[in-house]
């Protein structure tokens, strides 16, 4: 494992631990050279059996940073933590590889981070949506936060605040 501070990969694990549901282990390491503490993950490649088919018909890999990444970008500038977004994409990941056993449409994946994303933050959600079905309108916009409201209405009402003003 290279070091993110001097570029060297000799370094010592001080510590691991199972996470993610035994799914993952984070380990703990010391950089040898420069003393720097880091951290790493290790999983399970059970990813890369699975190919994604997009809206093209194109075929690739399935890459979970790019679901990360997705997200990231919905949750830009909220209150939403580096560990929330990590359990969300566990998430995402357990419903992808329990329904599909070798190919997913980004149609699915996009709904189940659509899902996962409501629960999380609505604003994000509403932001991820608008990129994923390809909003074209303002219309579109008002009819998903609509949308957003009238769940949040019937689910908690007590947050239906979060969009009035």
């Amino acid at each position: 494992m290279v070091c993110p501070s001097c570029k060297e990969n000799n370094n010592k694990v001080i510590d691991s631990r199972l996470t993610e549901g035994g799914s993952a282990i984070r380990r703990r390491r010391e950089c040898l050279e420069c003393g720097r503490r880091f951290t790493t993950k290790e999983r399970v490649e059970q990813e890369l059996r699975l190919t994604v088919l997009k809206a093209s018909g194109q075929r690739v890999p399935y890459e979970r940073d790019k679901i990360l990444a997705g997200v990231e970008r919905a949750c830009n500038k909220l209150n939403v933590t580096e560990e929330q977004l990590q359990q969300l994409v566990d998430r995402v990941e357990e419903e992808i590889f329990n329904g599909h056993e070798r190919e997913v449409s980004t149609e699915d994946i996009g709904r189940y981070v659509g899902q996962q994303l409501r629960r999380l933050s609505q604003v994000a959600y509403v932001r991820f949506m608008s990129v994923h079905r390809k909003f074209q309108t303002v219309d579109e916009f008002v009819d998903e936060i609509s949308d957003v409201r009238r769940r949040v209405a019937l689910e908690d009402p007590a947050q239906q605040t979060l969009f009035e003003t």
